[in-house]
Order: structure tokens, then C-alpha cells, then sequence
């Protein structure tokens, strides 16, 4: 058992060190940080959605935005399309489950938005469709899924796109959570850091 638990730490710390190691994605993280500052700066909001341990962290990172990450700071517009039981439901029932989130897209989502779309394999039918939903309505999608990037990639839906380096679900899904928190930190610090982080109060 012990040799398990030291090869899945294993496992884990190369994932990250393939991540640290790979300049492109370095700078597509910084991209999208600052995409998604300059969207909430312009009044738009951030969306997330995903299946599973997806739908998890497309609900951890909408509450970093909305509420708070590393200090107290005003709220910043984010929504889960994972957490309304009576709209996923609804959805499910009289359209397929297919269209729980691309349903949505279409009755919250507004143009200059920023749509997370997260699904391990890439090949998540239902947000697939929710991809095609912020497309047509001008909203800039993020994609965040594993090593082969799946239909997402294939179907080039995504305005960028983020590919963790394991194909191994739990691995994947460690990634997506350390790069959603180094962004919503990143775009914290870009809209707020000047004012409110207590560590750069009185540097220039």
C-alpha cells in the first residue's frame, strides 16, 4: 500500500514538472489570466461547467472569483453552470442531458463573457455543445482538458486551450485545479493587487 501512496506522489510530481518545464503553456496560463482580467474589467463574467470532479472544480473556482483567494478584496462576477439542481434537471428532462450547460450559456451568457469548459477526456458531449452555445453568442472559451485534448482539440472550438500533460484522469484533474487556482490568483492580483493585497501596500 505504502508503495502505492509514494507512486501516485510520483506520478504526480512529474505531471507538474512536465507543466513547469513546458514554455507555451507557461505563457498560455498568463494569457488566459489576463483575458479574464480584461473581461471582468469590461463588466463581463467568468463561467464554468463540467461533469463529475469537473463540475467540483468549476464550482471551487467560481467561489475564488466571487468570493475571495488570497485576500479580502470586492467580489468579482463568476458562475458555476453546475450547482441549480432545478435548472440541471429541467434541462435534462425535456431536452437531453446533452444540453444541461449549453442551455444555460444561452440564457446567462452574454457576448465579452469567458466560458471555462472543463472535461478530462475533451470529449464531453454536453459541453461540447456548450462550447458551440459561446461561440455563437461571442463568448471566449477556455478549454481545459488532458494529454490528447479530445474533440475540443480536433474541432479547434476552443479560443484557447489548455491540455494537462497525463492522460490519466485524477492527474489531469490535479492540474486543472493548480492552474485554475495560479489563474484566479493571477487575475486577483491583476484587478486587485495594487489596492488590496496587504504585501504590496506602501511598495510603489
Amino acid at each position: 500500500m505504502q508503495d502505492y501512496i509514494k507512486d501516485e506522489i510520483n506520478k504526480t510530481i512529474e505531471t507538474v514538472q512536465k507543466l513547469l518545464s513546458d514554455k507555451t503553456t507557461i505563457l498560455l496560463i498568463e494569457k488566459i489570466a489576463k483575458k479574464g482580467a480584461e473581461i471582468l474589467r469590461k463588466g463581463g463574467k467568468l463561467m464554468f461547467a463540467g461533469n463529475g470532479g469537473s463540475a467540483a472544480d468549476s464550482q471551487h473556482l467560481a467561489a475564488e472569483i466571487i468570493s475571495r483567494l488570497n485576500y479580502d478584496r470586492p467580489a468579482l462576477a463568476a458562475v458555476a453552470l453546475t450547482t441549480d439542481t432545478s435548472a440541471l434537471t429541467a434541462i435534462g428532462n425535456d431536452y437531453g442531458f446533452e444540453f444541461v450547460f449549453s442551455r444555460q450559456v444561452e440564457g446567462l451568457g452574454n457576448k465579452g463573457d469567458l466560458f471555462f469548459a472543463i472535461s478530462t477526456s475533451g470529449n464531453s458531449p454536453n459541453i461540447l455543445k456548450a462550447i458551440k452555445a459561446a461561440k455563437a453568442k461571442g463568448i471566449t472559451v477556455v478549454g481545459f482538458t488532458g494529454e490528447t485534448g479530445g474533440k475540443m482539440k480536433d474541432e479547434d472550438e476552443c479560443d484557447y486551450l489548455f491540455c494537462a500533460p497525463s492522460r490519466e484522469t485524477p492527474k489531469i484533474q490535479e492540474c486543472h485545479i493548480l492552474v485554475g487556482h495560479i489563474i484566479c490568483s493571477l487575475i486577483e492580483e491583476e484587478i486587485y493587487g495594487k489596492k488590496y493585497n496587504p504585501q504590496r501596500q506602501g511598495k510603489k
